[in-house]
């Protein structure tokens, strides 16, 4: 006998739910990474997996992280290169956020011995904030 709650199952979704910037004030720099990112080549429909890094400075948003997993996991079945996955991705998070500076890299795994990483920018990196080194996968 289970003692949880029944429980709707988790969807996919393009939706990239956002919340006030705690610290406006503040000149900071928020990093998120996840390496279970996966879409499918629109040329011969296998997956692709990739690892996917986002470094912002906020502006007036930030993005919350389980609605930012949910919108990755709905790329999932959808055909997309590279190079337009990672500008989508850009451009949807700028959209919904607002950023001062953004920055979306995508590191896609070897396919046909080639690894390929697309990295794409929004806004001028604030002074002050360029010696931060990426954080390492865990």
């Amino acid at each position: 006998m289970s003692t949880l709650e029944p429980r709707t199952p988790t969807e996919p979704s393009k939706q990239l739910e956002c919340f006030p910037n705690p610290r406006p004030e503040a000149l900071y720099q928020i990093e998120s990474v996840t390496r279970e990112f996966t879409c499918n080549c629109p040329a011969t429909g296998q997956p692709d997996f990739a690892t996917i890094r986002v470094r912002y400075v906020p502006g007036p948003r930030c993005f919350e992280l389980k609605s930012f997993k949910l919108y990755l996991w709905s790329y999932r079945n959808e055909g997309h290169y590279h190079e337009d996955v990672t500008n989508r991705i850009l451009a949807d998070l700028v959209a919904a956020t607002d950023p001062v500076w953004m920055e979306v890299r995508g590191e896609f795994n070897i396919r046909g011995g080639i690894a390929t990483t697309v990295t794409a920018r929004h806004g001028q990196r604030p002074a002050g904030l360029e010696e931060i080194e990426r954080a390492p996968l865990l």
